[in-house]
């Protein structure tokens, strides 16, 4: 799961980042509302945490913008303000949860997890393409009636392919949707991956194709 934090207290944004990574998720953080729009729909977030009372746009205007542009990312608000009209202004723009300051990082989580939990269960939890088939709820991938077997990097990478199919995605691209919290992946090891990968779809009629200076592109053969 990939979250994108924008808080603008530095020791909230870091124990709210340590929590949520302590659960295995990318956070990336941000202080400032501008750029929230253009990073959620270029990147493949999960998950937005948004606090109200940020410098310069404030996170209501944020929000406005996100949702202007038809995302229907989850959004959960964090706010210091406990009144009603907050929390109602804060639902009809569009969050899907709010919770008020000071709050449990232990709650923080779970709303966290509710939320994207529910946004899957909406949008279909089965990824597929020609004689492929991805369970996403029970981590299984199936070829046909086959079971297709995967480790769990060449899962990730191909459940972010596949959700773009008849897109060009990049190795950057793969490389932060991927990368857990405590490390990173190198250009190297995403071409291992991709190479097992490769292998493992031929079968299915599928091939992952090399676009020269943009990236890969799942399609069928």
């Amino acid at each position: 799961m990939r979250i994108l934090l924008v808080e603008d207290d530095p020791l909230l944004s870091d124990s709210t980042a340590r929590a949520l990574r302590s659960q295995g998720w990318v956070v990336d953080c941000t202080e400032r509302g501008e750029p929230v729009a253009v990073s959620v729909r270029q990147d493949p977030y999960d998950l937005l945490i948004l606090d109200v009372g940020l410098a310069g746009i404030d996170g209501f205007e944020t929000l406005r913008r996100v949702r202007a542009q038809g995302s229907d990312l989850p959004v959960l608000m964090l706010t210091a303000r406990d009144a009603i009209e907050d929390r109602v202004r804060g639902l009809e723009s569009g969050a899907d949860d709010y919770l008020v300051k000071p709050f449990a990082l232990s709650e923080l989580v779970a709303r966290s997890r509710a939320l994207v939990r529910r946004n899957q269960a909406r949008g279909g939890s089965v990824l597929s393409l020609g004689n492929l088939r991805m369970d996403l709820e029970a981590r299984r991938a199936y070829i046909g009636e086959q079971e297709l077997a995967l480790a769990g990097r060449e899962w990730s990478i191909l459940q972010f392919m596949l959700s773009r199919t008849g897109k060009i995605v990049a190795k950057e691209q793969i490389i932060a949707a991927i990368s857990n919290w405590d490390g990173t992946t190198s250009d190297n090891a995403i071409e291992v991956h991709v190479s097992r990968l490769r292998s493992k779809l031929e079968p299915a009629g599928l091939k992952i194709r090399t676009i020269r200076g943009f990236g890969y592109l799942l399609e069928e053969a």
